[in-house]
């Protein structure tokens, strides 16, 4: 019989189900039937859909007051359906299908399978379902089962169902561990109870009984598979809550390998068996009801079975649960960091069960320490047990603060993994870990050892942070765990990224990557002051999360944790110049022109030596390499290695020795040696035709291009060299046709057409009337064209400037934002440096991207006679930097603010009118 007073629901049970009235509505239905099957079964479908329709908005009504309290929402939910699948048996076996003399044979049992046998559902949660008889399945069992599975149908529920005996479910269980788990979760909802009980009893002594160990390695092979299909890790940017990492399904699988070992109905009860502490069992209760939060708010915005933090609905959800903005971040922001908090919690907990099954020989230990040939000595008050590290003297652990730090050190120099119980100890007390502690010249030994001494350091510092030790030994680090950054440029917490630097520089010390990095692995091997490196990228984010700029913040914060970590004054300043300006070297090289002279130079006197030089490059690339897994490629390492070997030349020479007038006169050299062949008078020509900025501005390849693109080419042709520049991750497209206004912006158009999004882009116009524009372009993987799309490309752009297609009308279906990515918010900057070169105005412009924009941008400044000498583009996932070298139509710089404000206001116009039409 259906529990009738049910504990913990959200809201009273008689908001949910008034089990009275409907059973008076039922009898009202029968009564209007009056024998007819179908009109009882639409009758009884009428009634349910409202009193489902109702108790649903209750429900959800009382999540609304209280956004956290999803364990009584998810009861309420499944009481609920209890309710009326109870109601479809009734009616079925009471009225449309009467038995007055059943045999032994002739009985039906109605059970709840999976996580709706848990008694959890989300508000649009599977109604799993299994129908169970003791033998072959009888006709009038099948007429049944037909018409409640109809009649939920109607319901529009979801309905999963099997109809098995017991023996079936015993056969099917012992070869399918999909089954085997949905019938460990098994719950009676109605029929014979006593099926439903034999049921309970053939599972436990014929199936789950000697079979644990085999249950447990298919579940942790099964969760394996899962966590690498989700990304591979907890820090995604937008995580599936039930199947992700550190998500629902982890406590489900702990749920589940408890039950099926210990025989528990509650996870309550693993605190008894000594496999759980009181803390743990309340961070296992906290976990779950956050994330079960997190999933019914996700079912009831979208208005369907969602589990998918997409970007969007990151910001309803945390509306939903009460965020706000505050501290300079969002209440999105803030809501993911939370999130994230609580599936590193899930994956603590997952390691502590693990090994307590190891220590009860239910699981084997890990292989891994096999790996191992010669293994290290241990030292006190360390000692080894089931191939980890743990702690051999608890008192003598506990008499020095410092032993926490020296564990993970010890972990290292052995290479033994930690034992939960070990961090268990640690953990419960951290308060050890004093002032004194942070102070000592010890802990600072210890901690730069871990960075620096062997070769590993992520491993000692993910675990670190894990367990709140980093936190509480630099307390600084503690505001930027799991801080999420909501942007789609990062792929990891700030914390997290913190890690993956670190990582990144490891990965360049051990050698590993000389082919992608030489320069920065060359600089590795020549010797670099590594103290100083891995403190820099250490600190370089820990002013993240606040109003202040976190470069201006985070030298401040690092120039007091470097000295406590044994830093001397040198050193501490280096570190705290590294981080004021660890984001110099990454903005010059992809906002602005590298070809243009005082590029070089300004950036040359910021860094003024070769030390900083060659330190400030090596952290640049494990930064970037650090946001994510696709972020860095060639074009970043080509503009990076540019930058670095120019600046090299100038500092070393002399930065008043880097000349234009040389290197225009070098590049002449080349390019007659490069067309040996061509005779002395079209040489000639070509050398002559060109002003300095062309020459500085394009390698001998492209110079050689251009010059067979030029050669005989006729007034009203236009020709098009499409190439694939593999080193540069990028297709190279040049043109050379007659000068005309707006050209620039035409091709720009051209290009966003076909899906092509530009990197970089030079235009120069020589002395007798042509334009020689190139753009270096990727598709949407940040990839060159493949060849067989290039004469697609090569045929839109020749259409477009001949005019057969007008971009500005066909780019409105095409410049639209995905709705997933439309919470993120970019202001608008636009700023005007007149400094920055020798002969054009900078214009930069940091805003939303989207595909139309570089069109839209150019268009503008076309309409308003600015002469576009390049264009510079850096993206950051949703945001954009476009950087353009103009004059004005006078070939002067914009001195005059009244025309600068003007033109800032021309394209904060074309901004918004290509933002309206994007975003609709």
């Amino acid at each position: 019989m259906l529990d009738a007073t049910p504990e913990g629901l959200i809201c009273p049970r008689e908001e949910i189900f008034d089990r009275a009235s409907v059973a008076e509505a039922i009898a009202g239905g029968v009564e209007d039937a009056a024998g007819d099957g179908a009109k009882l079964r639409a009758n009884t479908v009428s009634v349910l859909r409202g009193v489902l329709a109702s108790g649903r908005e209750a429900i959800a009504g009382a999540l609304a007051d209280d956004p956290i309290a999803a364990h009584a929402t998810v009861r309420a939910y499944a009481w609920l359906t209890d309710c009326v699948v109870d109601t479809a048996f009734t009616v079925a076996t009471t009225h449309l299908h009467p038995l007055h003399n059943p045999t032994a044979g002739e009985r039906l049992a109605v059970l709840a399978v999976g996580g709706y046998g848990r008694f959890e559902m989300a508000p649009f949660s599977d109604v799993d379902l299994l129908f169970l008889t003791p033998y072959k399945i009888t006709p009038w069992a099948e007429s049944v089962i037909e018409s409640m599975l109809y009649m939920l149908w109607d319901l529009r529920l979801k309905v999963g169902h099997s109809a098995r005996t017991v023996k079936d479910c015993l056969r099917l269980g012992k070869d399918d561990f999909t089954i085997r788990t949905a019938l460990l979760e098994h719950r009676h909802i109605c029929g014979d109870s006593d099926l439903s009980a034999e049921l309970g009893e053939q599972l436990w002594s014929g199936l789950f009984k000697g079979t644990e160990a085999e249950f447990i390695e298919a579940k942790l092979e099964e969760r394996a598979n899962r966590h690498k299909k989700q990304g591979g890790q907890r820090y995604v940017v937008e995580p599936n809550v039930k199947e992700g990492k550190g998500g629902l399904r982890d406590l489900q699988t702990l749920f589940w390998v408890a039950k099926y070992v210990h025989r528990v109905s509650r996870i309550a009860e693993l605190r008894q068996l000594g496999m759980f502490t009181e803390d743990e069992y309340a961070t296992f209760q906290e976990a779950d009801n956050y994330l079960w939060a997190i999933r019914c708010h996700l079912h009831l915005i979208t208005g369907r079975a969602m589990d998918q933090l997409t970007f969007d609905l990151q910001v309803e959800v945390a509306g939903r649960m009460g965020y706000e903005d505050k501290g300079g971040r969002r209440a999105v922001e803030h809501f993911m960091q939370d999130y994230f908090r609580h599936a590193t919690a899930v994956g603590e907990l997952t390691r502590i069960f693990l090994t307590a099954l190891e220590s009860s020989h239910v699981k084997r230990e890990p292989l891994l320490q096999g790996l191992f040939k010669r293994r290290r000595r241990i030292r006190a008050p360390f000692s080894v047990n089931q191939g980890r590290m743990t702690i051999a003297d608890e008192t003598a652990f506990l008499s020095d603060g410092l032993n926490i730090l020296r564990m993970f050190e010890e972990a290292l120099r052995t290479g033994l993994l930690i034992h939960p119980d070990a961090m268990r100890l640690a953990t419960a007390h951290l308060d050890l870990i004093d002032d004194d502690v942070r102070n000592s010249k010890e802990a600072g030994r210890i901690f730069l050892d871990l960075l620096i001494k062997h070769g590993n350091p992520e491993r000692a510092l993910r675990r670190m942070n894990e367990l709140g030790v980093l936190g509480a030994f630099i307390p600084e680090f503690a505001p930027i765990v799991a801080m999420m950054q909501f942007n789609m440029y990062h792929s990891y917490t700030v914390d997290e990224h913190t890690i993956q630097v670190i990582s990144a520089l490891a990965e360049i010390e051990r050698g590993e990557r000389v082919e992608d990095l030489p320069v920065s692995s060359r600089i590795m091997k020549a010797g670099i002051d590594r103290r100083v490196l891995y403190t820099a990228l250490f600190c370089h984010d820990l002013g993240k999360g606040r109003e202040e700029d976190h470069s201006i913040l985070g030298a401040r914060i690092a120039r007091v944790v470097a000295p406590r970590l044994g830093l001397t004054r040198a050193e501490t300043e280096t570190v705290e110049w590294l981080v004021r300006y660890h984001l110099l070297m990454s903005d010059v090289a992809q906002k602005r022109d590298l070809s243009d002279p005082r590029t070089v130079k300004g950036f040359a006197k910021a860094v003024g030596s070769k030390a900083r030089l060659d330190l400030l490059l090596v952290l640049t690339v494990c930064d970037i390499r650090g946001v994510g897994p696709h972020v860095w490629n060639n074009w970043k390492a080509a503009l990076l290695r540019d930058l670095y070997n120019q600046t090299r030349r100038a500092l070393e020479d002399g930065i008043e020795a880097y000349s234009t007038g040389a290197r225009a006169t070098e590049a002449k050299k080349a390019l007659r040696d490069a067309l040996g062949s061509w005779d002395k008078k079209d040489l000639r020509t070509e050398t002559t035709r060109h002003y300095e900025p062309y020459w500085q501005g394009l390698s001998t390849d492209e110079h050689v291009v251009f010059a067979k693109l030029l050669r005989g080419l006729d007034a009203h042709e236009i020709r098009i060299d499409l190439t694939q520049d593999i080193d540069r991750d990028a297709t190279r497209a040049a043109f050379a046709l007659a000068d005309h206004p707006g050209i620039f912006s035409r091709l720009a158009g051209a290009l966003a057409l076909v899906g092509a999004n530009v990197v970089d882009a030079r235009t120069y116009t020589s002395k007798d009337g042509w334009a020689t524009p190139v753009f270096w372009i990727q598709d949407n993987e940040g990839k060159p064209f493949e060849q067989s799309r290039l004469k697609r490309l090569e045929d839109m752009i020749h259409k477009t400037l001949k005019g057969e297609v007008v971009a500005r009308e066909a780019m409105r279906d095409r410049d639209k934002i995905k709705k997933r990515e439309r919470a993120f918010r970019v202001p608008t900057n636009i700023s005007f440096d007149n400094e920055g070169s020798e002969i054009y105005s900078i214009i930069e412009v940091d805003t939303r991207d989207r595909p139309g924009l570089l069109y839209d941008l150019t268009r503008a400044l076309a309409a308003n006679n600015v002469y576009i000498a390049s264009a510079v583009i850096a993206t950051y996932g949703e945001q954009v930097v476009d950087t353009f070298y103009v004059k004005d139509m006078f070939g002067l710089k914009f001195h005059s603010e009244p025309k600068r404000k003007a033109l800032e206001k021309k394209l904060r116009e074309a901004i918004e009118r290509g933002a309206e039409r994007a975003n609709t």
